[in-house]
């Protein structure tokens, strides 16, 4: 549910000091936990790490990102892929185009 208009966004004032501190175009990563805080324009320039549940996710903020949450540019679930008999003869086939197009690729290189 959405946070009322009268309230405002809610952001994270300890990250915003944070970020106050540092110094425009400071490529360090200022590590959060806080995927529920919006992103607003003083943030843009820096790299945030927000926090996957796992590990911490750099991103860098840019003007596109503003008045969304950190926790969107953060995934917390990893898909690898669908399994099954389909998806293994996919897969050989795709190898087999790919290694068909780099042979003629070596046999042009290896001429001159």
């Amino acid at each position: 549910m959405a946070r009322s208009l009268k309230k405002g966004p809610y952001v994270n004032e300890r990250l915003l000091e944070k970020l106050r501190r540092l110094k425009a175009g400071d490529k360090t990563v200022v590590r959060t936990w806080d995927r529920a805080s919006t992103i607003t324009p003083e943030m843009l320039g820096f790299t945030i790490g927000v926090h996957n549940g796992k590990t911490h996710v750099p991103v860098l903020m840019v003007e596109n990102m503003v008045g969304h949450k950190l926790g969107e540019f953060s995934p917390t679930r990893r898909f690898i892929v669908h399994g099954g008999k389909m998806a293994k003869e996919q897969a050989q086939v795709a190898g087999q185009k790919e290694a068909t197009a780099t042979k003629p690729v070596q046999a042009s290189s290896a001429k001159k």
